[in-house]
């Protein structure tokens, strides 16, 4: 009985995504008279689902198998393999590549609301800011203010509704070109990553500047991501860009999560007509080429903009009906979820030898 219960429990699809998302090894069962006490454990966060997900079960086997059940579910956000050796950072569990090949496809306005979507879901949230030449994540989060320094190493990140941000953009003046080159921009990048004081983050997101280039690559190479998400619109100019950044993070064995079409189509504020400015199905068909997941499509819609520029990205998410957060709230589902089925990190949790000679 206890065999088949977890066959069924596994068999479950998530009422939201429609995809399987308990392992048998996450199930525990225990028998107290007539009655089934099952603790099931899942790798993402989801607060907007988690009682329905309990009823559905307790009712389905209630109904198929007549059984009197107690279900206890509970999340927990694992650390995952990373790429060529390299360990996950202490206080961060995954890093996750936000990128796009091509610039103005809206990288950075899904990485504002990546974050804002896994947050509200009920995860640790970080953002890092790898845009030197162009940051946009202290307008789009509304922060206009350099970050502390407790001992004079170390910064602290700075906090918007939970969500831990740091940018180069916090440390210059807006108007400041930053002309540097290269090895300036991989060296700046990874002193912001390393002694930024990330509280105990389960996904820091990293908004990768555009291109795939020398910067882009070495990033690649040196941060240990546990995968990526390519962003790009429907346009086939932005599609060519985008499949090689695909490629540059294949090449360095960092997992494709998944793809974000952006700008896919365009709602009039006025009549509410949808029309696909920039193609249709470029994205879908990007991840039926590469095999890979599609994790939505969003709109290009006006309150976007407005309240990015305004510095309220979660006004967008704070209204359950709002087309745009249950998008993104199944884009932060479906990616969070690809995480949890990766391999966990296992050489972190290794001692390290060292042999000295005597």
């Amino acid at each position: 009985m206890e065999q088949e219960l977890k066959k069924i429990i596994a068999n479950y699809k998530h009422p939201e995504i429609n995809l399987n998302f308990i392992s048998e090894k996450n199930i525990k069962i225990d028998k107290i008279n007539d009655k089934y006490k099952i603790d099931i454990e899942i790798n993402f966060f989801d607060s907007f689902n988690q009682n329905k997900i309990k009823e559905d079960l307790i009712k389905h086997l209630k109904n198929s198998l007549n059984l009197d059940v107690e279900i206890n579910l509970t999340s927990k956000i694992k650390s995952h393999e990373v790429q060529n050796n390299l360990t996950p950072m202490n206080g961060v569990k995954n890093i996750i590549a936000i990128a796009s090949g091509k610039g103005g496809v809206g990288k950075s306005t899904v990485t504002t609301n990546l974050a804002c979507g896994l947050s509200k879901l009920g995860a640790r949230v970080g953002i890092l800011d790898a845009d030197i030449y162009g940051p946009s994540q202290p307008q789009m989060f509304g922060i206009h203010q350099k970050p502390e320094s407790k001992d004079g190493k170390s910064m602290e990140p700075l906090n918007s509704n939970n969500i831990q941000i740091m940018s180069i953009g916090f440390l210059v003046d807006q108007e400041t070109p930053m002309i540097w080159r290269g090895p300036m921009v991989t060296g700046t990048l990874e002193q912001l990553l390393k002694e930024t004081n990330w509280d105990t983050l389960d996904y820091l997101l990293i908004d990768l500047p555009p291109g795939t280039g020398d910067i882009q690559l070495t990033l690649a190479q040196k941060i240990p991501l546990t995968g990526a998400i390519i962003v790009t619109t429907p346009q086939d100019i932005a599609l060519l860009d985008a499949r090689r950044g695909l490629k540059m993070f294949e090449k360095v064995k960092v997992p494709i999560l998944g793809i974000v079409e952006n700008m896919s189509t365009h709602i009039c504020s006025n009549c509410g007509h949808e029309e696909s400015i920039f193609g249709k199905d470029g994205g879908k068909q990007m991840a039926n080429d590469y095999a890979v997941d599609l994790l939505g499509s969003l709109p290009l819609d006006i309150n976007i903009r407005e309240k990015l520029d305004q510095g309220k990205p979660f006004d967008l998410h704070e209204d359950p009906k709002s087309i745009f957060g249950n998008i993104f709230r199944q884009v932060s589902l479906k990616a969070s979820l690809k995480i949890g089925m990766l391999n966990q990190d296992r050489q972190s949790k290794f001692p390290k030898i060292v042999i000295e000679k005597s």
